[in-house]
């Protein structure tokens, strides 16, 4: 894990939304745009970043890649850990997101569904 790519990934409000979402569940790709509004060539490119950071991991499940926090990375830099747990809980942007991942989950959506809704556009999206 390099610092300076760290800080780098961490310098992008999306990245850090990402984060903050990721630090409370595992998910996938479709689920990241979805909640956070962006479509797919960003959330990779976002995801891309926080990877090569080594900030996340992911898995590959099915037909499916699913990304979680890099448990190593936050203990080797407790600074990101501090942000993640800390100090963003005062912020209201990462508050709604986290109240928008809490209301999907409980809609019981999975990723298959995300995929269904993008290609008949349907209209509970956002």
């Amino acid at each position: 894990m390099d610092l300076m790519q760290i800080l780098k990934a961490l310098s992008e409000e999306t990245r850090v939304r990402i984060l903050n979402l990721l630090m409370v569940s595992e998910l996938c790709v479709g689920e990241i745009e979805y909640l956070l509004n962006i479509n797919q060539s960003n959330a990779s490119r976002h995801l891309t970043a926080l990877k090569n950071a080594s900030l996340i991991i992911y898995e590959k499940k099915a037909q499916w890649i699913y990304y979680r926090i890099n448990i190593d990375a936050l203990e080797q830099y407790s600074f990101v850990k501090n942000l993640l747990e800390n100090q963003l809980q005062a912020m209201d942007l990462y508050n709604k997101d986290k109240e928008r991942l809490k209301q999907y989950k409980e809609s019981g959506k999975v990723c298959s569904d995300l995929k269904e809704c993008n290609a008949n556009n349907c209209s509970d999206k956002k």
